[in-house]
């Protein structure tokens, strides 16, 4: 009830103050790398040599600026739900996401670039390790195909070297 107030009070002062003059973002042409990702994906975990499937659902959201992923699978033979929602970022000229999921009690925020080139999404964050410490990572999501894409996740060493964490393979469903 207080969140409802508290949007109802900050509209009532916009409005007050003809805000909405001006146009909302739309989505740009970055953008429609998130777009391709929409849909059903079967997923196949590799964790450190332990295999373990998943499925992953990915839909537009705030009318195409944000794509949400429902992640449902296990890892370890225990169930495992993960969420994120990915956006680009148009004042900052950045990709954006946050993960939260099933394992940790804190959100992953990564900001990251993507390469048109290699089709490849770059980005960098921080979460916290097996010993409650923060833990610098990198991820890549490589796009092969339209139906196919590869996303790593590395832990950064304090050598700043990348140390494979985990890898899924994405397939479109059909």
């Amino acid at each position: 009830m207080i969140r409802c107030s508290a949007f109802v009070a900050i509209a009532a002062i916009l409005f007050s103050r003809g805000a909405f003059a001006q146009e909302f973002p739309q989505p740009g042409p970055e953008h429609k790398y998130l777009a391709e990702m929409e849909g059903t994906w079967d997923a196949r975990v590799d964790m450190g040599g332990e295999k373990s499937k998943g499925v992953s659902t990915y839909k537009l959201i705030c009318g195409g600026m944000w794509i949400a992923s429902d992640f449902q699978g296990d890892i370890g033979g225990a169930k495992f739900q993960g969420h994120g929602v990915d956006g680009y970022d148009q004042h900052k000229k950045k990709y954006v996401a946050v993960w939260v999921d099933s394992m940790e009690s804190a959100p992953m925020h990564l900001v990251g670039d993507f390469d048109a080139k290699t089709k490849t999404m770059t980005m960098k964050g921080e979460t916290f390790g097996l010993d409650g410490k923060p833990q610098p990572v990198k991820t890549t999501t490589v796009h092969k195909d339209k139906n196919t894409m590869v996303f790593t996740m590395y832990a950064i060493g304090p050598d700043n070297k990348d140390q494979p964490i985990l890898s899924i393979t994405y397939t479109r469903r059909k």
